[in-house]
């Protein structure tokens, strides 16, 4: 049975904790400990899941008998926890993107392979079965020569607003958003990206007193010749359906193909709720064991999941390059960080800018 932590237990940092918790009643995986700066939070989190409480995680580290971490700290902070967890002997989860520069990336991905340790990364829109299925089409070729595309994902304002005010002036819809698809894009295309280009406003979130985007537009060049449009925000109104929206379309030589990852066909309209509301379930739908326990299902736990299966095969003999290519790696991280990298650069420069 492996034996995992999780260091900061915050808005996303709950799915880790209930993503570990499920295997452990499933009889394969130990929550062992989780490490946090808000003990208030923390001290209540232990109670309800069992595990046992560090505000410092070296520490924990020090202290505990682990086979894998999950870093799930604001993004800027990636880089020497992840270095830290590596430097124990342990293999790590970072939530995306996996640094906020090209220097703690490759850092990162050094201290891994200097350890032949399991580096994986959070891109857990690789877990959607609708964008699975979009994978699988495009390396068959349905596609053609892929031509172009479109990509947007856009946040409700309670995001950056209500949810992460401390730390948002510190991120951007580049880091928050746009490394998702930057990374889905990359792997469905099975190409790198080579040049960007984008434009960036800011007005709303100045006006609240939060110094960083509203919103970034995006032209990505794909070394396979493929030009991907990306549209990041976080300021949609507080009464849009939904926390996010967000959607792909694909256009190739042999046809098109588009998925719409915000409506997947849920709706609803409550007095309660104040209007119109969509559901994405694939991504976290909460349902009850046949004793009223809560469990919870989607790819947002999948791909959490994956890591604790990952250590565990690792742990059984199973050859970490045997599973190359079966997950988002830290070579995957750091090659959305380039494109991302390139976005921040080229707002800043007002030019293309090339990724290395």
């Amino acid at each position: 049975m492996v034996r995992l932590a999780v260091i900061g237990t915050g808005t996303f940092g709950i799915n880790h904790l209930r993503a570990f918790a499920q295997l452990e009643e499933e009889g394969k995986a130990k929550l062992v400990a989780a490490s946090d700066l808000n003990t208030e939070r923390l001290e209540a989190l232990a109670r309800e899941f069992g595990f046992r409480p560090y505000e410092d995680y070296r520490e924990m580290l020090e202290k505990e008998d682990l086979d894998g971490v999950s870093v799930v700290t604001p993004d800027f902070l990636h880089r020497q926890i992840a270095i830290d967890v590596l430097s124990s002997g342990r293999h790590v989860l970072v939530e995306k993107p996996l640094d906020v520069t090209l220097e703690g990336c490759q850092e990162i991905l050094d201290e891994a392979n200097k350890r032949g340790l399991l580096l994986q990364v959070d891109f857990h829109k690789r877990y959607d079965p609708y964008h699975q299925e979009l994978h699988r089409l495009v390396g068959e070729g349905k596609l053609g020569e892929p031509l172009y595309g479109y990509a947007h994902m856009e946040d409700r304002i309670e995001v950056p607003r209500d949810w992460f005010p401390s730390w948002a002036p510190k991120s951007s819809p580049v880091w928050f958003l746009g490394i998702h698809f930057y990374d889905l894009v990359r792997w469905v295309l099975r190409s790198n990206g080579k040049v960007a280009f984008a434009k960036g406003q800011k007005k709303k979130l100045i006006s609240l007193g939060i110094d960083t985007y509203d919103s970034v537009q995006a032209q990505v060049e794909f070394r396979n010749g493929c030009v991907v449009s990306f549209d990041t925000s976080w300021i949609l109104p507080d009464d849009f359906e939904a926390i996010v929206n967000q959607g792909i379309r694909l256009v190739g030589t042999e046809g098109m193909i588009e998925v719409d990852t915000q409506d997947r066909g849920a709706r609803s309209c409550f007095s309660s709720d104040g209007g119109m509301r969509t559901y994405n379930l694939g991504f976290l739908q909460e349902k009850a064991d046949p004793w009223g326990k809560s469990i919870y299902t989607g790819y947002g736990i999948e791909s959490i999941q994956d890591f604790a299966r990952n250590v565990s095969y690792i742990k059984q003999g199973i050859s970490l390059k045997s599973l190359k290519g079966r997950y988002p790696d830290g070579e995957d991280g750091l090659e959305a960080t380039k494109i991302a990298y390139a976005v921040e650069e080229s707002l800043r420069r007002g030019e293309p800018v090339e990724i290395s």
